[in-house]
């Protein structure tokens, strides 16, 4: 008998495309293609939250020239904006009037959809059905299936994320330089994208350094660190500049720690320890996927040598789990940090089971059991994201903007015509105007006031429920309409009484 190393046969072009690997490789590349199918349909239905009207002027900004300028006050770092002004020039937008909801929230839909290869990448430590599991439920749950819809930082951020993991775990194993610069681009990328990236940093390193305590391996050497930190110095600086653009920004960088410890007070976003377990059970899908979840985190922890990356993995979720859990500061979009490495052990628990059901009649429970996880899976997906996605009763709409503030500027518009204002001023005076300049984009003449400032001459008024006093006399002889701006927010729109046949 031959030996079957001696007569096994060269991969040919045409073997190529018949091989198991290129099968799994299709089948990531399928399921992504599934997912941006799931996350393109009526992403201009939803309204803009506040901070995706905040992202969309700053992308307006870019799109008429202006260079991006760090705030650490109350943004994040350029990347997303950098991935999202080549995109929207591309659907035609020229400046913030030409912007639409779906032009901008193209940028973490397609983010969303590309990651779930990064699944493919790796089942080569892993394992397949364990990957193939975690991908599915990436690309259809409701939590990631909502917030890749949304313009907001977190999709990327957790893209940025995955990737680091991967990169650097191959990094340790192989001791590889171009693998270690992916690391630091990655952890870079991160950092660009939002400042909690220390945050997991810190969960990185806990679960490294309990990784070697457990089991003593070596760390990478000298040259494979100073690689990754370079890279990472390098593509933070020219991140954060705006590539040269604006050097002030390194300076402001170092405000970061104290605005960042300020901000995990709460700032009127307090919440409970439990919060992010709760939301995680939101649906029928949700319960399922956390208890498959956990059970898979039992198993890995059980035989921490058996796979020595899912120890890690393991370790890093709790971490993080409990590092956001403990902070006061809490918004629904966060727990999409923990939810990635739950997929994976979600499934990692249905391998396990699957090869622990010797007989036929076991595996056929198993797969009916999967069958309606999905079914589950589709129905709270369809009711969260497309159903009622900005409802007080969705877990993950949070703190939204109401569907009535769509009806603001088509309002203003049509008094204009009435009093014959061809170009109405509008002045806004609030607080806090947000969303107000994203739905007021289109108008060329609208200025922004604090209530107690001098405000100038206007057609039309916008203002809080309770006007400010220095504005009253003005306001006298006015109409004034209601819009809800979000849960238990009013605003007054006030216009001539002429309007709609009222006289004063």
């Amino acid at each position: 008998m031959q030996n079957a190393e001696t007569n096994r046969q060269p991969l040919t072009a045409g073997s190529f495309f018949t091989s198991a690997s290129c099968i799994r490789n299709s089948a990531f590349v399928l399921i992504a293609l599934f997912a941006l199918a799931v996350r393109l349909p009526q992403l201009a239905d939803r309204p803009m939250h506040t901070d995706e009207a905040i992202n969309g002027y700053i992308v307006g900004d870019l799109l008429a020239g202006k260079p991006f300028h760090y705030d650490p006050q109350d943004r994040h770092g350029p990347v997303l904006y950098l991935l999202a002004e080549p995109v929207t020039r591309l659907c035609g937008a020229k400046n913030l009037a030409d912007l639409t909801e779906t032009e901008l929230r193209l940028t973490p839909v397609i983010i969303g959809s590309a990651m779930i290869l990064l699944f493919g990448a790796a089942v080569e430590i892993v394992g397949f059905i364990p990957c193939l599991i975690a991908a599915l439920l990436f690309a259809f749950a409701p939590l990631p299936v909502y917030y890749s819809r949304y313009f907001i930082h977190e999709t990327l951020f957790v893209a940025a994320t995955f990737g680091l993991i991967l990169a650097g775990w191959r990094t340790l194993k192989k001791n590889s330089v171009p693998l270690a610069a992916l690391t630091g681009l990655c952890a870079s990328l991160m950092l660009a994208g939002k400042e909690t990236a220390v945050l997991h940093f810190a969960a990185l390193a806990g679960a490294v350094v309990c990784g070697w305590l457990l089991k003593r391996e070596k760390f990478p050497s000298q040259k494979i660190v100073a690689t990754a930190f370079l890279v990472f110095i390098a593509a933070t600086v020219l991140l954060f500049t705006w590539f040269g653009k604006n050097w002030l920004a390194l300076s402001d960088l170092t405000h970061v720690v104290s605005r960042f410890a300020a901000r995990a007070g709460g700032e009127g976003h307090e919440k409970p320890f439990w919060y992010y377990a709760q939301l995680l059970t939101s649906g029928i899908s949700g319960y399922v996927t956390l208890a498959m979840a956990v059970l898979g985190i039992f198993l890995v922890v059980k035989q921490p040598a058996k796979n020595r990356f899912l120890t890690l993995l393991a370790i890093y979720a709790v971490l993080v789990f409990l590092i956001y859990s403990a902070i006061p500061y809490k918004t629904p979009w966060l727990a999409l940090n923990f939810f990635l490495p739950l997929t994976v052990f979600a499934g990692i628990f249905v391998e396990r089971l699957w090869l622990a059901a010797a007989r036929c009649s076991w595996r056929l429970v198993i797969l009916i059991f999967l069958a309606a996880t999905g079914f589950f899976l589709a129905r709270d997906t369809a009711k969260f994201v497309f159903k009622i996605p900005a409802d007080e009763t969705n877990p993950y709409a949070y703190a939204h903007t109401s569907e009535d503030i769509l009806n603001l500027a088509p309002k203003v518009d049509e008094l204009a015509r009435k009093n014959n204002i061809t170009n109405p001023k509008i002045a806004v005076v609030m607080k806090d105007a947000w969303p107000m300049p994203w739905y007021l984009r289109k108008f060329s003449s609208v200025g922004f006031w604090q209530p107690d400032k001098k405000i100038g001459d206007a057609d039309f008024f916008i203002t809080a429920s309770d006007p400010p006093t220095g504005l009253t006399n003005r306001l006298n002889g006015m109409r004034s309409d209601f819009f809800g701006v979000r849960p238990n927010v009013l605003i007054l729109l006030w216009t001539p009484a002429v309007a709609d046949g009222h006289q004063p």
